[in-house]
């Protein structure tokens, strides 16, 4: 049984190790792409999912998955630069809650804002 558990560990870290490089590396990839962004400073969490490139919240959930509760802070600081305070409390929420790191909250916020159209109304006002 000890064994079955370590084993268990062993691979769950792994996969840790996997989600923070690969997060940190998409993160590094598209830093510049992202500080570009001229996303309205009282945007919701939908409305700003329409000015965001897919990679950042696959980015998001790679980091909370491999980081657990240590990504709340990261990603408090990592949005703040990045002026997408609208995401900056769901993501700190998120990541505090426990066993929500396998679900890609993220990704899955940005699909349903592109195919419901949740959030595109402050676009259209703004354009």
């Amino acid at each position: 049984m000890t064994d079955y558990l370590l084993t268990i560990l062993y691979w769950l870290g792994i996969l840790m190790l996997i989600g923070v490089t690969l997060g940190a590396t998409m993160l590094w990839l598209i830093w510049q792409h992202l500080r570009s962004l001229n996303v309205p400073p009282n945007a919701g969490f939908f409305e700003t999912m329409h000015y965001l490139p897919i990679t950042l919240p696959i980015a998001l959930d790679l980091l909370d998955m491999g980081l657990d509760v240590l990504a709340a802070p990261i990603s408090w600081v990592i949005l703040d630069r990045l002026g997408l305070r609208g995401l900056r409390n769901k993501a700190a929420v998120e990541a505090l809650i426990p066993f929500t790191q396998p679900i890609p909250v993220f990704t899955i916020g940005w699909l349903v804002a592109r195919v419901t159209g949740l959030g595109k109304t402050g676009l259209e006002e703004t354009s």
